[in-house]
């Protein structure tokens, strides 16, 4: 199973599974996007060369992929690795619309009709997701402006997670969590452009975590 045509082919089944290309996928890591082109696969004298294991920890990483999912990828099976193929559509929304007043329950997901929608491959999790369409350079070059980030108001979030947050003064934004106190929350930036944040807690209206997105 581990060989290397099997590493590199889940390596091509994980970005297909995100609607990536491989040199998408290496962008979304934080990786050269050239990191798994085809022609880094081979030596010039046709030895095979191996992804590094830092790369793969960095994809699964930025996809939230567990080690048994990308394992199954190695196996060819993407019914085992959770496959994405059965569209749904979920509400999309502006970060200007998630700004607005009165468009969230309490946990941050999206209330009443009318939204936009976008077909997404299902991920075989039970909670609810909506879609938000990125503005803004924050996040760069992990997110970019005009990419759509896949939230889910229900999952657990944790340090070092990349969340959406709304402040209750109607400020949305994509971070990462870097800390979270009974009192306090601080928010970083990917871009080293933009400054750390820190909010006190009666300042949120809430927080969700990104799952995945599509660029």
């Amino acid at each position: 199973m581990f060989s290397h045509e099997r590493v590199w082919a889940a390596i091509d089944g994980l970005a297909e599974r995100h609607k990536m290309t491989p040199s998408g996928l290496a962008r979304r890591a934080g990786l050269d996007p050239t990191t798994f082109n085809k022609s880094k696969r081979l030596a010039a004298d046709g030895r095979p060369r191996w992804p590094s294991t830092e790369s793969i920890a960095k994809i699964i990483d930025a996809t939230s992929t567990s080690i048994e999912q990308f394992t199954a990828l190695m196996g060819g099976s993407m019914q085992a690795a959770g496959s994405l193929q059965t569209p749904a559509s979920v509400p999309l929304l502006g970060f200007a619309e998630a700004g607005a007043g009165g468009y969230f329950d309490d946990s941050g997901f999206p209330v009443g009709q009318g939204w936009d929608e976008i077909a997404l491959p299902q991920t075989g999790g039970s909670e609810p997701v909506y879609a938000l369409e990125v503005s803004g350079h924050s996040m760069m070059p992990l997110y970019r402006d005009g990419d759509i980030v896949i939230v889910s108001p229900g999952a657990a979030v944790r340090r070092g997670d990349r969340v959406v947050v709304r402040t209750k003064a109607g400020e949305v934004m994509a971070k990462i969590l870097q800390r979270r106190t009974s009192k306090t929350i601080e928010l970083a930036s990917v871009n080293p452009d933009y400054p750390e944040l820190q909010f006190g807690v009666d300042e949120i209206e809430w927080i969700a975590r990104i799952l995945w997105a599509s660029q």
